[in-house]
């Protein structure tokens, strides 16, 4: 094996990402990942260089979402210019996985966080932050893209070891095949346990509110404080966006990790898988319900919300799981209704063209 494809497997490109790529693309174009995302451009590595890199026409012109640009973590096939100091992005190559929300918002759209990763690392802290709905959606969103969720509890030396324990047994008393490890940026404890889990070659992802030490951990996993941190605000426990972008950062153990800013607003949608694997105990419960289309809102003979009155269910999963579900139906009708009208307009644009070119 060249030089070449040992420095891209070093940035994790894998057996199955290579037999997606035509022998004849690769006589034209060069592999290369994305590692970072700015506003009108990208910067693209090779394994060995990191250089900036802007879309060619078509790919922009062809695309008819934002799923159809890159995200952080894609494969890309690409063309080096000016002594690879320069790149031209062709073609997104296919995913095995991509991190997506609903736009923040009134708009709704897709907004992309990171494509090929194998392990999102979700990030509540052990003071006011944590909070289990909010968990609850992050995991509907991470499982919605097939990839392995891992809980990290941070700031762990602000609490006693009896209610840590306890905060993790809340979560694995609804979920309890979820690993969940606890640690703290001040003193070092648990940050062992997370870079035992980090594999070479394999790529994971930081997400999780402002404030909650996701910049601090990356800082501690290179060894260096390489990123800003920002301060926390006393007042509310809120933090301040200390990642402006999303980026790709490899580790010295070979492992890759993406830095994401931090999220207020996490809106889902098209995400019946992701609601099933976060859900499970609900749906299995729903096929006990004495209507097959049971929306477990009021139905007579519904399992659901009978195992929510004899308190087998928690009230507060059950209202999520259901608010969720509603939300997620009313913004992939919004999203088909958008896109129906752009197919009208795009159409619309086409006619009145045609009629120009006959009048002259």
């Amino acid at each position: 094996m060249n030089n070449m494809a040992n420095n891209l497997e070093n940035i994790g490109l894998s057996k199955g990402i290579q037999a997606s790529v035509a022998p004849e693309s690769l006589e034209q174009f060069d592999l290369a990942r994305v590692v970072a995302v700015h506003k009108d451009s990208y910067t693209v590595s090779n394994g060995e260089v990191d250089v900036l890199a802007e879309l060619v026409g078509k790919l922009i012109f062809s695309a008819s979402s934002p799923t159809d640009y890159p995200a952080v973590g894609d494969w890309v096939l690409v063309n080096f210019y000016d002594e690879d100091t320069f790149a031209i992005i062709h073609e997104v190559l296919s995913r095995k996985s991509l991190l997506k929300r609903k736009t923040p918002g009134k708009k709704v759209d897709y907004q992309l966080i990171a494509a090929n990763i194998d392990v999102a690392f979700i990030v509540q802290s052990l003071n006011e932050n944590f909070n289990i709905r909010r968990l609850e959606r992050y995991l509907v969103m991470v499982n919605e893209s097939n990839i392995q969720p891992v809980v990290l509890l941070s700031k762990s030396d602000l609490l006693a070891i009896e209610n840590i324990t306890n905060r993790i047994n809340e979560i694995q008393k609804i979920m309890p095949r979820l690993q969940v490890i606890p640690f703290s940026n001040e003193n070092d404890y648990g940050l062992d346990r997370v870079k035992e889990i980090m594999l070479p070659g394999q790529t994971y992802c930081l997400l999780g509110s402002s404030g909650v030490g996701k910049t601090t951990l990356i800082n501690n996993l290179i060894g260096e404080s390489a990123y800003t941190t920002k301060t926390v605000s006393k007042k509310e426990s809120k933090g301040r966006h200390a990642t402006t972008h999303r980026q790709l950062i490899k580790l010295g153990s070979g492992a890759m990790v993406v830095d994401t800013p931090g999220m207020r607003e996490l809106g889902n949608f098209s995400v019946d898988t992701g609601l099933e694997e976060t859900f499970s105990e609900i749906i299995t419960l729903s096929e006990k319900c004495h209507f097959n289309d049971c929306a477990h809102v009021g139905e007579k003979g519904c399992a659901v919300l009978d195992a929510v009155e004899k308190g087998l269910l928690p009230a507060e999963r059950y209202q999520n799981y259901i608010k969720m579900t509603k939300e997620s139906t009313y913004n992939e009708m919004s999203y088909l209704e958008k896109r129906k009208k752009d197919k009208q307009f795009g159409k619309h644009c086409k006619n009145v063209m045609k009629h120009k070119k006959r009048q002259r």
